[in-house]
C-alpha cells in the first residue's frame, strides 16, 4: 500500500507540474516614442494687476 500512495504522490506531482506549462504572451505597448512638448503661455503678472487697478478705478468712480 506504501509503494501505491508513493507512486501515485509522484504521479499527481508529475501531473501538476505539467499544468499551464505554456510560455507567457509578450505584452505589445503602443506608446509613441516621441511625445509633443507643449509649452503653456506665459502671463505677464503686471498686465493682469493693470487690468485689476483700471477696474478697480472704474468701479470707486
Amino acid at each position: 500500500m506504501k509503494k501505491v500512495m508513493f507512486l501515485m504522490a509522484v504521479a499527481g506531482m508529475f501531473a501538476f507540474a505539467a499544468c499551464n506549462n505554456t510560455p507567457a504572451t509578450e505584452e505589445t505597448i503602443d506608446t509613441p516614442a516621441v511625445e509633443e512638448m507643449v509649452e503653456e503661455p506665459v502671463v505677464d503678472t503686471n498686465a493682469v494687476e493693470a487690468v485689476v487697478e483700471e477696474v478697480a478705478a472704474e468701479v470707486a468712480e
